[in-house]
């Protein structure tokens, strides 16, 4: 087991330009880091380089305390998980487990020690005559897992293993992907564009955006403390609602009416013309069914409902308004960076299955202000961020990790804190 450091890193192709731009992050020991980004970020790059699979153009890769930057990939002692398994048809589901062991002239019987704890570990022992071509999609996955497994490697890279499965599957796998992790103990990197893999899976997540790195995080500090508005568009599912805003002293003056924000929160706000307020979905409700002990905690309004998705356990309710014309175009923008159709000068709230408010109809809604962000529309910093909130869910998040990984490792050496 090893950590990762990557001091500087920068890798520009022929043309100049920066796939990955000036990236220092530092992966502990037993770690599960997620990069994370929409299409053409540098996160595949970045794991590529991890790996040894892309030179670097400058910058320091350092994995186990050792600069790895001029090593082939070889000589990494890495293992990577890649989208396409990589199986080689014509070979069993044992062949294909044993084949880097067997590069390796490991003898026969620790080849069949090895590959039977990780055919054991992944339940795939009743498979191992059978030919990949025919296993399902997600057995096919498990296999990729168990070559690398075998390995014993000083970590392990995925990248986008599961995007080739159908959603239920990829629920499956995620599960046994996280259940492997830290039954092993062992420093995972893992790339995707999901942001719900990237939320369910990693210890920390690094937003990545244009080959820069916009926040390292835990899960939970992404989702309540984004540090600009990329991040905040970018984590939830729907994304974050953006509401043009004027401010007067603590009250913001938005679509839907005026908003009152704690003094404590606003001290960032001043000399600003025109602010972008970021609601959650799940922060807005039906103000029918709102507790009256509740409702002082926020804000009412009413507006018309242009559409309602009813999803069973809730439902959707989407809300036009009118915004400038800078705001809408920097929303058209994020969304295309983004591939969401939902950042739009629309609202979408998250309301109870019980709710009876219909499409075409003005609806009565409540608001938690409580978790209301508001963000400068020209640089993206979130105004109303609580550092040292966020800091503190990341560290609790961390001290979790490294007890699961001394659990797993048997009461082993302490992982260092990220």
């Amino acid at each position: 087991m090893a950590s990762i450091e990557m001091r500087n890193i920068v890798k520009q192709y022929g043309d100049g330009y920066p796939a990955v731009n000036d990236v220092s992050l530092d992966i502990a020991d037993g770690e599960f880091m997620i990069l994370v980004g929409p299409s053409g970020c540098g996160k595949s790059t970045l794991l590529r380089m991890i790996v040894g699979l892309e030179d670097i153009t400058s910058g320091d890769m350092v994995i186990g305390g050792k600069r790895v930057n001029d090593l082939a990939p070889r000589d990494r002692n890495l293992s990577m998980v890649f989208q396409n398994y990589a199986l080689y048809p014509h070979m069993t589901v044992y062949e294909n487990i044993a084949f880097p062991l067997r590069l390796s002239k490991t003898s026969d019987d620790e080849v069949r020690r090895r590959v039977t704890e990780a055919a054991d570990v992944l339940e795939l022992k009743d498979h191992l005559d059978r030919k990949p071509a025919n296993l399902s999609g997600g057995q096919r996955q498990r296999v990729a897992m168990g070559r690398a497994i075998v390995r014993q490697a000083e970590a392990f890279l995925f990248d986008e293993p599961l995007s080739n499965l159908d959603a239920k599957l990829r629920g499956q796998m995620r599960t046994e992907i996280s259940r492997l992790q830290r039954r092993l103990g062992i420093t995972t990197v893992y790339v995707t564009h999901d942001q719900t893999e990237a939320m369910t899976l990693g210890d920390r997540v690094c937003v990545l955006r244009k080959g820069k790195i916009q926040q390292v995080a835990s899960p939970r500090e992404l989702y309540e403390q984004p540090v600009n508005l990329f991040v905040a568009g970018f984590i939830g599912s729907p994304p974050m609602n953006f509401l043009p805003a004027t401010p007067n002293g603590n009250r913001l003056t938005t679509p839907f009416g005026d908003i009152e924000l704690d003094p404590s929160r606003t001290a960032k706000l001043a000399g600003h013309d025109l602010l972008l307020v970021g609601i959650r979905p799940e922060y807005f409700e039906d103000a029918t069914l709102v507790d009256e002990a509740k409702r002082p905690l926020g804000s009412t309004f009413r507006a018309r409902v242009d559409v309602t998705e009813w999803l069973g356990d809730s439902q959707f309710a989407y809300i036009p308004y009118e915004a400038p014309e800078s705001i809408t175009a920097q929303l058209q923008e994020l969304s295309r960076e983004l591939d969401s159709e939902a950042l739009r000068t629309q609202a979408i709230v998250s309301i109870d299955s019980t709710s009876r408010i219909r499409e075409g109809r003005e609806a009565e809604i409540w608001v938690d202000t409580r978790k209301v962000h508001v963000f400068d529309p020209h640089t993206g910093e979130n105004l109303t961020r609580d550092a040292e909130a966020g800091a503190e869910l990341t560290r609790m998040a961390t001290q979790d990790r490294v007890e699961q990984v001394d659990e797993a490792r048997g009461g082993a050496t302490a992982v260092g804190a990220a």
